[in-house]
């Protein structure tokens, strides 16, 4: 079964052209013009992969993808027009990819098989041999049941943060690149900043860290990456 891929988009000069070139990679595709019909797509007719632009008449993106990460862990694509840095932070926080227009269409293919391809593997395949629960003081990761506690407060984690983070504190006391991480979470042909994983990093401090400003558990090691001391 070819995986099916929702656009969410309402110019139509983007939208008939993104559509043609997902067909023709052998992707099914749904269409919807608006963010209420985006959403209410999304719902029920399960798609394994959603593009969604910001700018949408009823809910815009933000809005429908807030919603969706409350409810499904779905691959979710941004595309704006806008390129401000507060901007793509948002998106990126809200999906899990973000393009600003104008792009290239064999660029966001690549995007969208990268993520495809991500989706359809266990996020915690490789430490299928390690435990499956890690503690590291108050600080416990269940890989079963993919969550995370911080003493008695159980954490949202989106399904990127939580890789991470199992990444991270699998391997205590290892430090890895950013490059590393990226290749290992985002994927070898991964087009972007590596940047990217300093944003990644910044969110899950804000939710472990004592002082966010001042890491114990994640510390950054100068002109390399990052490492778990727990």
């Amino acid at each position: 079964m070819p995986n099916t891929i929702l656009i969410v988009e309402d110019e139509p000069n983007l939208l008939a052209p993104l559509q043609y070139s997902l067909k023709e990679e052998g992707y099914a595709t749904l269409v919807a013009t608006d963010g209420e019909n985006g959403l209410r797509m999304a719902r029920t007719m399960a798609p394994d992969l959603i593009i969604l632009d910001v700018m949408l008449p009823i809910l815009d993106g933000f809005k429908v993808c807030e919603i969706l990460r409350r409810e499904s862990d779905v691959p979710v694509i941004m595309l704006t027009a806008r390129s401000e840095e507060d901007d793509r932070v948002k998106g990126l926080k809200l999906g899990d990819d973000y393009v600003t227009k104008p792009f290239s269409m064999p660029e966001l293919l690549a995007r969208v098989r990268n993520l495809l391809r991500r989706a359809a593997s266990s996020p915690t395949s490789e430490f299928a041999e390690r435990s499956e629960i890690i503690r590291s003081e108050d600080l416990t990761i269940d890989q079963i049941s993919h969550s995370v506690t911080l003493g008695d407060k159980t954490l949202e984690m989106k399904p990127r943060e939580f890789s991470l983070l199992t990444l991270l504190a699998s391997n205590k006391g290892r430090a890895f690149t950013r490059n590393q991480i990226l290749e290992r979470l985002w994927g070898h042909d991964y087009i972007g900043d590596s940047r990217t994983v300093d944003v990644h990093v910044r969110w899950l401090r804000e939710k472990i860290e004592l002082d966010p400003s001042k890491p114990h558990r994640i510390v950054t090691i100068r002109g390399l990456g990052y490492r778990f001391d727990g």
